[in-house]
């Protein structure tokens, strides 16, 4: 008996060996475009390896459903990519390619030695190149931006509103929301629960106020608590053969505006860290003080020791520095922050992430907030900052809206730091979290939630097997 002891002391350490090494194996093959070389790798591991934990089993899995999503997020092929850029480029040529691509413009991927492009590719690229977005002008003309005009009058009113009242608050927006998710048939079998998580509006923040649920699609619902990062509606329902599974729900609430006059205030170095400090720290596996963010910080921060000083640096360089791009799906990508550094470019949540690691390796804390933006004509997800400033608290920062150029005054240039508009639906207040009740299966987003959630007892459902819509009526 003591020498079967010893037997099992010595295999299974040796098991857990063999498992990490196979799973870092993975990760290495991943890395340099071998996913079936990588795929086969986990199945032979999984079949065969009776000592592997059910953690270690996930992890595996896992990686292989990361690398199936990746193929999804990069299916464009040259000839689906060269047929949108002869829009604007008749006479394009395999040498402008290739230098798009040196440039890191034209984003893909080698695949299994195949060479496949992202999805929004070719739009990214009239995003990112600054003589092929002046070109698609010249095609398509400059097209006015709804929500541009619209802050133009929104944020000094604002400022106004709040200044001659001596308030942070602005007057509120109402907004009425139909939000619709479905399920395209036949993706769960006739007659399977459906578990769906849908958005919904959080009640704890102070900008967001008056909520009311109207009607939801399904009877039974469960509205998670305040105490849950991601604000959720859940509900259930059986599969039909041959048809869609509907879930929605109608409700109305109202967003206030915010604003701080930062620009004119003295900030105290921070003393309130007791009850802040976890928003100071290291999270893994997105915000790593890395030798990339402390080369970074370097750069943009120096020697400056005011906190929003600070703030205003690392907002304003990450705004000028990596525009906005359309961002494949957030569960593929290892640590957000690097990523858009090594890309120098990033949509909302991404350069959010960038700019709360940055704050908080400076010793100003930050922390994570989105759901969406409601703007007429511009609705969308979106993802912001707050950070934490001495004797003010936590105020928003939106550095994808970033400088108001076409303002003169500091406060209305820099309104976005510090200062939230009302076109805001408010759903998470941090990244990344548990869902109300748990999810079983790995989340199609595994760090933000909006879109919503979706599985059966069969495994989740990812985003081709389902659709959304919102609507929104103002008053």
């Amino acid at each position: 008996m003591k020498l079967l002891r010893l037997l099992f002391l010595f295999f299974v350490p040796m098991a857990c060996i063999a498992a990490n090494t196979t799973y870092q194996t993975v990760l290495t093959e991943m890395k340099n475009g071998n996913f079936k070389f990588a795929e086969e790798m986990i199945d032979f591991e999984v079949k065969t390896n009776l000592q592997l934990t059910a953690t270690d089993k996930q992890a595996l899995l896992d990686q292989k459903e990361i690398m199936r999503r990746i193929r999804l997020d990069f299916s464009r092929t040259e000839a689906d990519v060269m047929s949108y850029v002869k829009r604007y480029y008749p006479k394009v040529t395999p040498a402008m390619f290739i230098n798009w691509e040196t440039a890191n413009t034209l984003e893909y991927k080698i695949i299994d030695g195949e060479k496949r492009y992202f999805n929004q590719a070719a739009p990214n690229l009239f995003r990112l190149d600054t003589a092929a977005k002046r070109q698609k002008e010249i095609v398509d003309g400059i097209v006015p931006d709804k929500k541009a005009i619209l802050l133009q009058k929104h944020i000094p009113d604002i400022i106004k509103t709040t200044s001659h009242n001596n308030v942070c608050m602005g007057n509120p927006q109402k907004m009425t929301v139909t939000y619709t998710l479905t399920v395209k048939p036949d993706q769960v079998p006739d007659g399977k629960t459906i578990r769906c998580w849908l958005p919904y509006p959080r009640t704890d923040v102070a900008r967001q106020k008056n909520v009311k649920l109207f009607s939801v699609s399904q009877n039974n619902y469960q509205i998670a608590p305040n105490s849950c990062a991601h604000k959720t509606i859940y509900m259930e329902q059986k599969a039909t053969k041959g048809k869609p599974a509907k879930f929605q729900i109608v409700f109305s609430y109202e967003c206030y505006p915010e604003f701080h006059n930062l620009e004119h205030q003295t900030i105290a170095p921070l003393t309130d860290t007791l009850l802040i400090s976890d928003f100071l720290k290291e999270r893994k596996p997105h915000i790593v003080f890395s030798d990339a963010i402390k080369q970074l910080s370097a750069q943009i921060v120096g020697t400056e020791t005011n906190p929003y000083q600070k703030a205003k640096k690392i907002f304003t360089w990450i705004r000028a520095n990596y525009p906005w791009a359309s961002a494949r799906e957030y569960s593929t990508i290892p640590n957000i922050p690097e990523y858009v550094i090594a890309n120098r470019r990033g949509d909302c949540g991404q350069v959010s992430l960038l700019l709360i690691t940055l704050c908080r390796y400076n010793g100003i804390p930050a922390r994570w907030q989105s759901g969406f933006m409601m703007h007429p004509g511009s609705k969308n997800l979106h993802d912001w900052a707050e950070i934490y400033l001495q004797n003010i608290g936590w105020v928003a920062v939106d550095v994808s809206f970033g400088v108001q150029t076409w303002a003169k005054d500091p406060s209305e240039r820099y309104f976005y730091l510090g200062g939230q508009d009302a076109y805001r639906w408010i759903i998470n207040t941090d990244f990344g979290q548990p869902l109300s009740p748990a999810k079983q299966f790995m989340r199609s987003e595994t760090v933000d939630f909006q879109r919503g959630e979706v599985e059966w007892e069969g495994g989740n459902l990812y985003f081709n097997q389902w659709n959304y819509t919102f609507n929104i009526a103002y008053k």
